[in-house]
């Protein structure tokens, strides 16, 4: 397993979001989150529909998944250079999740909103590659009401993922609320057990004293390494979490 660093860049980017809600949730406090009882319990094909019903087509399984996604922006782009991977983000905000769920829905029908049409232009961010005949674009992307810090090993098994995405991250300021941020030691350890072996966690953050302790804390836990930075060059992942994503184009801005 591995971590990564960030870096910040300056292009032109823009700061309206789409719905008001509030920044920020305690993931520690109660919920009334349902989960299954396990992974092969939870009925995927509410998400993806596109590949259950179909003797041609197998579903693979979840192999991203972005933690933290907010509005989708980031699962989107990434969706238009792997057409190929089964994408879901994870959003603790109610109000935020079924927004990105909406948001995608119109994707799938051909009619996006104002907001996603013109996040995608000013990206420089087409439609992905039709898979096949089978699968139409967008099909590989989801968004569901969860918590990560809670609940991972009830949708995913062990080493299922390929990918996982920590992007802007609240960074729950107060020492006293440390416990909460999504980098720590004991859910490292779940992290670790959802990923496959040589599996990726991405981090990134406009604040400097969250990256350290993300940074700090995966490079002390013994199932995870840093990517050497000839291979990070390399990853044409690097430019999507750091402009694509609705916190990312703020941050660019600020």
């Amino acid at each position: 397993f591995f971590a990564m660093s960030f870096s910040i860049i300056g292009h032109e980017a823009y700061t309206r979001f789409p719905i008001r809600v509030r920044a920020h949730r305690n993931p520690l406090a109660d919920d009334v989150i349902p989960i299954p009882r396990h992974p092969s319990e939870y009925d995927w094909s509410t998400l993806y529909p596109a590949f259950f019903g179909r003797s041609e087509v197998e579903f693979p399984g979840v192999q991203f998944l972005d933690v933290g996604c907010a509005y989708g922006g980031g699962l989107i782009a990434l969706s238009t250079i792997f057409p190929d991977k089964v994408m879901l983000g994870l959003e603790i905000r109610v109000r935020v999740a079924e927004y990105a769920r909406e948001r995608i829905e119109k994707l799938r029908a051909g009619e996006p909103n104002d907001y996603t049409r013109s996040s995608l232009e000013r990206l420089g961010r087409s439609e992905p590659v039709r898979l096949d005949e089978h699968i139409a674009p967008w099909q590989n992307i989801n968004v569901i009401h969860s918590n990560a810090m809670r609940y991972l090993p009830y949708y995913f098994a062990k080493g299922q993922l390929e990918r996982m995405f920590f992007c802007f991250a609240d960074p729950h300021f107060k020492k006293k609320n440390h416990q909460r941020r999504i980098i720590t030691t004991p859910v490292l350890a779940e992290y670790a057990y959802v990923l496959r072996p040589g599996g990726l966690i991405y981090i990134i953050t406009d604040v400097e004293e969250l990256f350290t302790w993300m940074d700090e804390h995966l490079e002390r836990h013994p199932l995870f390494q840093r990517v050497p930075p000839a291979e990070l060059e390399a990853d044409e992942v690097l430019p999507v979490i750091k402009t694509c994503s609705e916190d990312a184009q703020r941050t660019v801005e600020k």
